[in-house]
């Protein structure tokens, strides 16, 4: 009899369903993703790190297309909070705010990149945070057709750049063969070789390729962009 009583305890604990909150999906996904890839992140691997079967995961997404929409959707929403008091300042400079908020969050995630703002439609998130960079390019009293314009450069260059520098490292400094310094000093080395006459620009910037830092190469970037913004606005 208790043996029975036992065994039916058993069948009623299998039954029921391992509960999670959205919440904490995300956040264990974003775990994964940021430990693995988006090779990593499968529903099976997700239920596994959140102690559940996968159909605990299918409650709150369809398939994993969708979580990962939403897991990049979360990061950003993290960027939108960081920066949910920017506005009302000069129109550039609170540009500048948010755009460096935002490549800071996904240049350290290389598959970010990839997720973000990919369906503005189901990332609510992401598609606030386009509204608050737009809404920062119309205070420059542009045109509509400007606006749309500059707001999709900013983003454009914001999304791409990080992700190219994101990317993950050759396989040698991975595998610790060589250092990031080695490695560039190495590729230094074959630009230097390359013939002046046929590669000039390569060999007019190559002193700055060697020493430069990929924060202030995007800053760079951003600030030439801006400033096309301001000479357009007449500001």
């Amino acid at each position: 009899m208790a043996e029975q009583r036992e065994q039916q305890q058993t069948r009623t604990r299998r039954r029921v369903r391992t509960s999670h909150s959205i919440e904490a999906v995300l956040a264990a996904a974003v775990g994964i993703l940021d430990e693995s890839g988006a090779q990593g992140l499968t529903i099976r691997a997700l239920a596994t790190r959140l102690g559940g079967g996968p159909a605990s995961i299918y409650w709150y997404v369809s398939g994993r297309d969708e979580l990962l929409d939403l897991a990049a959707d979360s990061v950003l929403a993290g960027v939108l909070n960081d920066v949910s008091d920017v506005g009302g300042g000069d129109p550039i400079d609170d540009l500048r705010t948010i755009a460096v908020a935002m490549f800071d969050a996904i240049v350290d995630r290389p598959w970010l990149g990839a997720y973000a703002m990919r369906d503005t439609g189901q990332q609510v998130n992401s598609r606030k945070l386009y509204e608050k960079i737009g809404e920062q390019v119309m205070r420059l009293e542009l045109s509509p057709r400007q606006c749309f314009h500059g707001t999709s450069a900013i983003v454009g260059f914001v999304i791409g750049t990080a992700a190219d520098m994101g990317q993950e490292p050759p396989a040698a400094v991975v595998s610790g063969e060589m250092d990031r310094d080695d490695y560039l000093a190495g590729a230094t080395a074959e630009w230097r070789a390359l013939d002046p006459a046929e590669y000039p620009f390569i060999h007019h910037i190559v002193d700055e390729f060697a020493t430069h830092d990929d924060r202030d190469q995007f800053r760079a970037g951003l600030d030439l962009l801006l400033a096309g913004l301001r000479l357009t606005a007449g500001r």
